[in-house]
């Protein structure tokens, strides 16, 4: 397994494998890996001749740097982990100053009004950090294929908006969540869950399967309000919003149409601990 910190190092690399006309599947990370992220890696081995992984905790898409500081950074366990599936894989894990040089700062970025729909109201100058360090990693490891988590849907959504707006050429595959045995959406952030909201977060996912149930027969209205009302309720977890929105447009929605399709989105607090999740809607 060879681990890179430089740019010009993992550049020389992959130039030699796209000399040798091998493709390369990447998978951007911010480290702390779980099995969620370990299913898009597989499908990159599976799909490419060679497969990358970025580490890099990105500070331009942390709107709060305790958050940002609290970041699990666990590099030398991410590689054993990694090494499970594959020897042969690539780890591009740089410093800040190799990705930003002297100024760390983001872009700004325009997705056509994705970027201001839900996690955008609650996160300010998210997407602009994510459109940043995606690009320039685009830029550097020049994947043919790229591969991102649903649980991020939002994310991926911008992500494939940003490929199309600046012609990057690379492919986005979107993999289905990958999901812990009690039906929480995996996330890096799990690990740092105390044990009594541990075993409340998988309300979140019972909640949205509900919610699914309910939106075949009642309206997106009154399926939020049960969820807002259900919440109210719990001891531990606190609703930040529930969302029912149309895929293409991210725009939440006032009436339901059979010709549009829908994704309920959540994000709630498990004590300081911020969870997001969503469901695909009949």
């Amino acid at each position: 397994m060879k681990i890179f910190s430089e740019i010009k190092q993992i550049q020389k690399f992959i130039s030699q494998l796209k000399d040798e006309n091998q493709t390369v599947g990447f998978v951007p990370t911010m480290g702390a890996l779980h099995q969620g992220h370990l299913s898009l890696v597989a499908e990159a081995l599976a799909n490419n001749d060679v497969a990358v992984v970025s580490i890099f905790v990105n500070p331009t898409q942390f709107d709060n740097a305790e958050d940002l500081e609290k970041y699990p950074r666990t590099l030398e366990k991410d590689a054993d982990l990694l090494k499970t599936l594959s020897e042969d894989i690539l780890i591009y894990a740089p410093s800040v100053a190799d990705i930003y040089a002297n100024k760390v700062e983001a872009e700004h970025f325009s997705f056509d009004g994705l970027e201001h729909e839900m996690e955008g109201k609650f996160r300010n100058g998210h997407f602009d950090g994510v459109g940043t360090i995606v690009k320039r990693l685009f830029e550097i490891v020049t994947p043919d294929n790229a591969y991102f988590g649903e649980k991020d849907f939002q994310q991926l959504a911008i992500i494939k908006k940003l490929v199309e707006k600046y012609h990057i050429p690379v492919t986005i595959n979107g993999c289905k969540i990958h999901r812990e045995a009690n039906g929480l959406a995996m996330s890096s952030r799990n690990t740092r869950l105390k044990p009594a909201y541990r075993n409340a977060a998988p309300f979140i996912y019972e909640t949205l399967q509900t919610a699914n149930e309910k939106f075949g027969t009642k309206s997106a209205n009154k399926v939020t309000e049960w969820v807002y009302q259900i919440f109210a309720k719990h001891d531990l977890l606190e609703l930040e919003y529930f969302i029912i929105a149309d895929i293409e447009t991210l725009k939440t929605v006032k009436r339901k149409s059979n010709k549009k399709n829908y994704r309920a989105f959540i994000a709630v607090y498990a004590d300081d601990i911020r969870l997001i999740d969503n469901i695909a809607l009949k």
